[in-house]
């Protein structure tokens, strides 16, 4: 294995990276509160539903198809494709499962035959839901003893780390304001 060398020197700050952007911080600046905030968060959350998940020999990749295909029914199979970021492979493989296992339903476009439609079942749904529950009360939980504006604070936090040049459907109607799912 090859050795890692980090250079100490530190960043010209009138240097730019070769596409426009700032260079990276300096070690000092970095945030490495927030970030491993973040990654122990983001484990947590995602760890409640994936020991129940595990039960069905499901995994994180059949939890956000089933999320996205519940929230907004009739999701066309080449926008899910957008909104995981996925291979079609990948997407393959889960779907089938979820269809062989009565998750989720598929359903020709009315207008363009070629259309793949994509439908909840009641079984979905009731997954859905349990997995939504679970993270709903971790999220009250950590919610507890903050204000209303600190919740709004919350939200606007994780909006801004959302990259807003995604092209996603599914993404501008939850950033959408004024929208019950931007507050859901």
């Amino acid at each position: 294995m090859a050795d890692i060398n980090f250079s100490s020197a530190a960043p010209n700050p009138d240097s730019r990276a070769s596409d426009g952007r700032s260079p990276a911080p300096r070690a000092g600046d970095l945030r490495w509160d927030i970030i491993e905030l973040l990654f122990f968060a983001y484990r947590d959350f995602v760890g409640d539903a994936d020991h129940e998940l595990e039960a069905f020999g499901f995994g994180r990749a059949h939890h956000r198809v089933l999320h996205f295909v519940h929230r907004y029914p009739g999701l066309k199979v080449a926008d899910l494709l957008d909104v995981l970021r996925i291979t079609k492979q990948s997407l393959g493989r889960v779907l089938k499962q979820l269809l062989d296992e009565g998750y989720i339903v598929q359903k020709t476009g009315n207008n363009d035959r070629r259309q793949r439609l994509l439908f909840a079942t009641a079984k979905g749904e009731a997954l859905v839901g349990k997995l939504a529950g679970l993270q709903t009360d971790r999220i009250n939980r950590a919610l507890g003893n903050i204000t209303p504006e600190g919740a709004d604070t919350v939200r606007a936090f994780l909006r801004a780390m959302i990259d807003h040049d995604d092209p996603d459907k599914v993404l501008e109607t939850i950033l959408k304001p004024g929208t019950a799912t931007a507050k859901e």
